[in-house]
């Protein structure tokens, strides 16, 4: 195979490695970097090189591309973890050939400022190539690697777990990468059905309000859980799935009473299940299943005073052999770098808010 075509993984990308890099020195260093398939680097440095651009950003250095070529400029230390990233990306067009996201790149990011946390430099020379985050694999979707440490050890703890809670804000990939999970395990053979759930809470609105039929009703609160079957799952497929049962979407209330079992079951946005709700849910774990429960705590629309079932379990459960937990902070967020931001913006004024309720003699302002 030629270098054009892909070529093997040693031979993909050419510049001085870490050994040659002054490792720890604030020392502003220039690194070259060569690739071997023009197309291929273009995909890398993204439409008019916003991925190159990106990076500069998040890690501080400069990096300069013109045609196969790019040079890295900075301290040694960012220079290597860039020289990581742009090597990791073109690893990932050179399999995929498609073209990169933003979260893309950041994910790129985080896995190797990760590996240059955990692992020594000449660990992680010698398996350049070798991705260190999980990855979920679909027919439709293809891999899809964790973006961050957090996502990470969510799919480590949902191979080996029976029952995974997923906490955390909005946009941190709770759901999506559950139900990416299930439909892998339903690919495989594992899983013979998948059951995906919602409680019908939001706030402000009540389902008698809403028109058609039950089906109707509760669609549109569980149209986050379509959009990532879809995303995973190829139309056709899914829609056969919910016309034989293989797939069955259905709001927690119709839980009662069963069993399920050779099953992934998956509760979303569980912070709006009450005591009882939750431990009836838990409850219709049968033999040979697997349950996946997510949601954000910092979003409760329970009636006040109404105690969220998720906030109970995972004291409740905490230690239980067979369960894993995984909480997601602000940082973790992938959805949109802004989504980030705002989600810390809110974290930040909700823990002012706490430590005022927590002061017993505020300052007062001087009087007018």
């Amino acid at each position: 195979m030629s270098a054009s075509d892909g070529g093997g993984a040693r031979g993909a990308l050419r510049g001085r490695g870490p050994a040659a890099l002054p490792a720890g020195s604030d020392e502003a260093v220039e690194v070259p970097l060569t690739f071997d398939d023009n197309r291929l680097a273009s995909l890398v440095f993204g439409q008019y090189d916003q991925n190159v651009a990106h990076i500069e950003r998040r890690l501080d250095v400069t990096a300069t591309a013109l045609g196969n070529h790019l040079v890295i400029k900075g301290p040694a230390d960012a220079v290597e973890t860039a020289r990581r990233v742009f090597q990791k990306l073109y690893a990932r067009v050179r399999t995929g050939g498609s073209t990169l996201s933003l979260g893309d790149v950041d994910g790129a990011i985080r896995e190797a400022t990760a590996q240059a946390t955990l692992f020594p430099a000449a660990a992680i020379a010698a398996e350049a190539d070798t991705p260190h985050f999980e990855q979920i694999a679909t027919r439709k979707r293809g891999a899809v690697r964790a973006r961050n440490p957090a996502q990470d050890e969510y799919i480590k703890l949902l191979r080996t777990n029976e029952l995974v809670f997923a906490e955390g804000p909005a946009g941190t990939g709770k759901t999506w990468l559950a139900v990416g999970h299930a439909v892998s395990l339903l690919e495989q053979g594992h899983a013979e059905r998948l059951i995906l759930s919602r409680p019908a809470v939001e706030a402000g609105e009540r389902l008698g309000f809403l028109p058609g039929d039950m089906r109707e009703k509760v669609d549109p609160y569980l149209r986050p859980i379509y959009d990532a079957l879809y995303d995973f799952m190829e139309a056709r497929h899914v829609d056969r799935g919910l016309q034989t049962g293989t797939i069955e979407i259905a709001p927690l209330a119709f839980m009662r009473g069963r069993t399920l079992t050779n099953a992934v079951v998956l509760l979303d946005e569980a912070q709006n299940t009450t005591s009882m709700q939750m431990k009836m849910f838990l409850t219709r774990l049968g033999e040979g299943s697997r349950m996946i429960i997510t949601g954000d705590p910092s979003q409760i629309d329970l009636p006040p005073g109404q105690k969220s079932g998720l906030v109970e379990a995972v004291g409740v459960l905490d230690g239980v052999e067979g369960i894993g937990r995984v909480r997601f902070k602000d940082v973790d967020v992938v959805r949109h770098d802004l989504v980030r931001r705002i989600v810390t913006a809110y974290e930040r004024a909700a823990h002012g808010s706490a430590e005022a309720d927590r002061n017993p003699n505020p300052r007062r302002r001087p009087l007018a």
